[in-house]
């Protein structure tokens, strides 16, 4: 029998990665999208036809308890992505982020307790440690709210550590770090960079060069999440998917613009800038724990990623405002 599992948020950037892997490794998958009166099921909608057959794509509203339910019956294991995760629309919409992350997350953790689902991956974000305060930051650095977005997210994995001691929801919390590929959006740094390069703009459009990050291929954080998955010893772990390197925004953006416009220069946007105590100066994490628990194993290097993901981006152009800023 296949094991049937749900992908909240399967119609974003890491969900339709996700849906696509799992569904190749043999799980009958159900994708729960955001509803809206374009039947629109992001991107899922470009997966070729006989994918998306394979796929019961279903659509509603993780801020509504009734939907979550229905969605979640029948379901054996659910990987809960659908979040709002865009830092600057957080300090625009702090109340969106307060009933999709907080609210989104506890209808899903008590759908999970009332339907016995077997499984609950509550996906989080190294935002919620802030700036390092050491490195490799590990499960047990202290959290920081540096943002609306990282607060809210913060608030959800406490939620699901409270479920999980309250009424022993067999939960886990998997906390990936900078994510980037293929239909990633403009509101994050890499396809940022890269859309502007690529479109011929020679002055690049950034916020602060300084901060440091520690990148994922998309393809290494979704083995992650299937990995954390099929391990029982992960149950009420809080668990970080992490290359355990890190790269300044600056030397990033210096490395693209040597491989696709020599020309190009960079530029301080003062509207691209974070609020000073806001801004999360330095993450690099620690994948020590996923390495103990699990069979995970890092794939792609920052520069296999990098090449894919421009070379995808390059073929989607035309899906990106390339002259504007996206939050």
């Amino acid at each position: 029998m296949k094991k049937k599992v749900l992908i909240t948020g399967a119609d974003g950037f890491i969900g339709s990665h996700l849906a696509e892997t799992l569904l190749e490794a043999g799980y009958d998958v159900r994708a729960f999208t955001f509803y809206n009166s374009f039947n629109s099921w992001g991107w899922l909608d470009t997966f070729p036809k006989q994918i998306k057959e394979q796929i019961d794509i279903q659509s509603g509203d993780i801020r509504d308890p009734n939907g979550v339910r229905k969605v979640m019956e029948g379901i054996e294991c659910v990987f809960h992505l659908a979040a709002l995760i865009a830092i600057p629309f957080s300090y625009h919409s702090p109340d969106a982020y307060v009933d999709t992350n907080i609210k989104g997350t506890l209808n899903v953790l008590q759908a999970a307790r009332n339907l016995n689902t077997d499984r609950v991956l509550i996906t989080s974000t190294s935002e919620v440690y802030g700036s390092a305060q050491y490195v490799p930051i590990d499960e047990l650095h202290p959290y920081q709210g540096q943002s609306p977005y990282s607060a809210t997210k913060i608030g959800a994995d406490r939620l699901a550590e409270s479920f999980y001691k309250s009424f022993s929801l067999p939960v886990t919390i998997v906390r990936p770090f900078n994510t980037y590929g293929p239909r990633q959006s403009a509101r994050a740094v890499i396809p940022t960079i890269i859309s502007q390069l690529l479109a011929g703009i020679e002055e690049i459009h950034l916020g602060s060069l300084t901060p440091t990050r520690d990148f994922n291929y998309v393809k290494d954080t979704v083995s992650g999440f299937i990995e954390i998955e099929k391990s029982d010893q992960t149950i009420g772990e809080e668990i970080n998917i992490a290359s355990q390197t890190e790269v300044s925004i600056g030397e990033l953006a210096k490395e693209l613009i040597r491989q696709i416009n020599p020309n190009s220069f960079i530029t301080c946007d003062t509207k691209r800038l974070r609020p000073q105590k806001s801004e999360v100066t330095r993450l690099l994490g620690s994948n020590q724990k996923l390495k103990e628990l699990t069979n995970w194993k890092q794939k792609y290097t920052l520069s296999q990623g990098l090449e894919d993901t421009i070379s995808w981006i390059s073929n989607n152009l035309e899906r990106y405002k390339a002259d504007i800023y996206n939050i």
